[in-house]
């Protein structure tokens, strides 16, 4: 179905409006009464929170670290999440958290993959400034390459002295939703030689067409791996803009088959479809059997 200039501008404003009622939502949840905590025995808090030099504010970390870790000496890859407050905890969730202890612990039983999970939490009322990392006059300052840059500067290096970790770019996967999800797409681009894998979910492409130029300018290793994700009732252009961004990437990547997109049907721009698609994010990104092939009494 086409829309007009007109229908386009108000679903626009419609989905720019839930944006910034979340980012509300955000802001008074600390008011709130306090939920029971959902997080896994191997999900920590650490303390104090991070100083990051670019943002010029500290951040705090949630560390997930797989079954098998304090068992021996080996080795994990790294996933870097946005968002941190959203991933493990009802309690710190705004809108229902992802589940990605619960996941990871499930991919660690039925696939033999392990890893750490590193979420960066969001500066709540400045989430809208620090995880847009192009020019948009309506929501000055834009943060996001100056959050990314301690990301790369500041927390990988951190974790990588603090925690056991793989920290070569082939095992390191950065992943966000919605602005985050705008800046896990800017961020491999940005430093490729650090991020080898992005999981990009429902990103907000309309906040600016930058990242379209962005990343035809910005070459990607031949074997980096994007897996891109938006619902089809995200509203808006969204599946039109992931999908001119999976087009314009399978024509610049060596192997197309590095990125794939998926458009869930049904699917709306909420935690609980992230938390759904996230196990098989990760499968696709590491290279691992589809949850069919790995079940019970699979052939």
């Amino acid at each position: 179905m086409r829309t007009g200039p007109g229908t386009m501008r108000v679903m626009k404003s419609m989905l720019l409006a839930g944006l910034l009622a979340a980012t509300g939502a955000v802001a008074a949840q600390d008011a709130a009464p306090k939920k029971p905590s959902t997080a896994g025995r191997t999900v920590h808090v650490l303390t104090p929170p991070l100083a990051l030099h670019g943002m010029g504010r500290p951040r705090t970390l949630r560390v997930y670290l797989p079954p098998g870790y304090a068992a021996g000496d080996r080795r994990y890859p790294v996933i870097y999440m946005f968002d941190g407050q959203n991933l493990f905890d009802d309690a710190t969730a705004y809108a229902g958290e992802w589940g990605v202890d619960e996941s990871m612990d499930a991919l660690a039983r039925e696939a033999g993959f392990e890893a750490i999970v590193v979420g960066i939490d969001h500066g709540g009322e400045q989430r809208f400034h620090e995880l847009i990392p192009y020019f948009n006059v309506r929501f000055l300052p834009n943060q996001g390459a100056a959050f990314v840059d301690d990301l790369v500067r500041v927390v990988k290096p951190f974790v990588d002295v603090q925690y056991r970790t793989r920290p070569g770019r082939e095992h390191t996967a950065i992943v966000g939703s919605s602005l985050g999800g705008l800046s896990a797409s800017y961020a491999i681009h940005r430093a490729p030689d650090v991020f080898g894998k992005a999981g990009v979910f429902s990103p907000s492409y309309w906040v600016s067409k930058d990242a379209y130029a962005h990343a035809r300018a910005a070459a990607l290793p031949a074997d980096a791996r994007i897996y891109l994700y938006m619902g089809d009732r995200e509203g808006g252009e969204a599946v039109p803009d992931v999908e001119r961004m999976a087009a314009q990437l399978r024509t610049t990547l060596a192997d197309p088959g590095n990125v794939t997109l998926r458009i869930a049907p049904g699917a709306e721009h909420n935690e609980a479809a992230w938390r759904e698609e996230f196990p098989t994010a990760v499968r696709w990104l590491y290279g691992l059997p589809t949850a069919a092939a790995t079940a019970p009494g699979a052939p």
